[in-house]
């Protein structure tokens, strides 16, 4: 069976009429000669479909074997995702990520988006949550220029410097827009929390809003309301943001502990880490500022006759008549991913959901005692979730040979500390096996063992 080829001859002949043009080389004449000829794709020609399948499972028989051993989070979490949430990103009814603007033909993905929504301002402690952002990092620098709306007098922002530095970077790519902006960065403490002592002797009254991660980039769950209360002292917001929202089920709500403004990375919420995507980002705020929240809100109403239904009540981006006005350019939710979180967070429910964090939470800290004993000390002493950094300079050191070996035995944070050379930031989550446990703490003990022989 030859390539699939979507136009005939014919076709492409009657398109050519319409627009006027001899050739389709006619369509791209404004492009300069010299710049066409060096633009020429050398492609094969097509191949039949046992060709293509052959060739295909080749490549993937290259990947890592399927028993790998992953403590890897940083950012984003394995965990076991339920059968009926695949099932339900499967049906053709959500097959579309369109805007929902006719509410009489998009009840279901209205409906979906709401009870999103619901589970986002439950989980983050707020009254109001909008219909996702693209991501978690985006969702935070969305975040600091909704500060700047509700603040438009002040101009600096400080960011923890135990922010995920992804975050933080793109967080520093959107304030190039705000040539007045200024970025600080607080310092962390030896415990691994944000050093609020030194907040407090920074910020002053052009302070913007204060960004902390809860739990932060080290799996420690950060002084969140120590910061809040410095931010609001001085007049500024608080924004709290967390990678692994499972930890919200398990510690206190950012919106308890006194954030204005929360976000999260949804992907732990049944959305596999796939190479880095995709993710969704969770927003919150107060109901006072809903007009300066980014994206858009669906809301609940009722028909003429009564009957339960859901409308678009607020759409505040750039495609709307906001143009100039528009608290966001973010075009549209994730619409799938959004579906996704609906769906395992219905199945597990608020009880369900309490067990799973507890589950990891013993997990991570039974894990973390053991590689103590066997020479890979913690690092920082401050309460932690499901991931944590311990001293391991030989693992870290191998850490490339290890991977090749089917072991990632977690993140080496010397990549993006200088000061953590020889740190690993290991994930443990209920979907890693005792035998996955094993091999890691057994890996780790033998590579300690010298340096505990020298030491000696």
């Amino acid at each position: 069976m030859s390539g699939y080829c979507p136009h005939t001859p014919a076709d492409v002949a009657a398109m050519l009429a319409a627009v006027g043009a001899r050739s389709i080389d006619d369509l791209f004449a404004p492009i300069p000669a010299p710049l066409r000829a060096r633009a020429t794709i050398d492609l094969p020609s097509g191949t039949t479909e046992p060709e293509l399948r052959a060739r295909l499972e080749a490549l993937a028989a290259r990947n890592t074997a399927t028993d790998a051993a992953v403590f890897l989070g940083a950012g984003a979490y394995p965990h076991q995702i339920p059968a009926v949430v695949d099932h339900v990103l499967r049906r053709s009814e959500f097959a579309t990520a369109y805007t929902p603007y006719q509410p009489e033909v998009s009840q279901g993905t209205l409906q979906t988006i709401f009870e999103f929504q619901t589970f986002t301002a439950i989980l983050l402690g707020l009254e109001v949550a909008n219909a996702s952002m693209y991501d978690g990092a985006s969702a935070a620098a969305e975040a600091v220029l909704m500060a700047r709306r509700v603040l438009p007098g002040r101009r600096t922002v400080w960011l923890s410097r135990a922010l995920h530095p992804q975050y933080r970077a793109t967080i520093a790519t959107y304030l190039q827009g705000l040539p007045d902006a200024l970025v600080r960065e607080i310092p962390f403490g030896p415990d691994g929390r944000t050093d609020v002592a030194a907040l407090r002797g920074g910020a002053g009254d052009d302070a913007l809003c204060v960004v902390v991660g809860y739990p932060n980039v080290f799996g420690v769950v950060d002084a969140l309301a120590d910061a809040a209360a410095a931010a609001h002292d001085v007049g500024a917001l608080a924004i709290s943001v967390t990678t692994e929202p499972l930890a919200l089920a398990l510690v206190r709500s950012p919106g308890a502990a006194g954030a204005d403004i929360a976000v999260a990375e949804g992907q732990s919420f049944g959305l596999p880490p796939s190479y880095g995507g995709p993710g969704v980002g969770l927003f919150a705020t107060h109901e006072r500022y809903v007009r300066a929240m980014p994206g858009r809100v669906v809301g609940e109403t009722v028909d003429a006759r009564g009957r339960r239904g859901f409308v678009l009540t607020l759409a505040t981006r750039e495609q709307h008549i906001r143009r100039e006005r528009a608290t966001s350019n973010i075009c549209t939710n994730q619409g799938l991913c959004t579906l996704g979180v609906a769906a395992y967070l219905s199945l597990l429910g608020r009880r369900g959901l309490a067990r799973l964090a507890d589950t990891n939470y013993r997990a991570a800290h039974a894990v973390a005692q053991r590689l103590a004993a066997v020479g890979a000390p913690p690092v920082f002493d401050a309460p932690f979730f499901n991931e944590f950094v311990v001293q391991a300079p030989a693992a870290a050191a191998q850490w490339a040979a290890l991977a090749g070996e089917g072991l990632v035995p977690g993140y080496p944070l010397g990549r993006w500390y200088r000061e953590l050379d020889g740190a690993l930031l290991v994930c443990v989550t209920e979907s890693h096996t005792p035998a996955q446990v094993e091999r890691l703490v057994t890996t780790l003990a033998n590579l300690a063992r010298p340096v505990r022989a020298a030491r000696a």
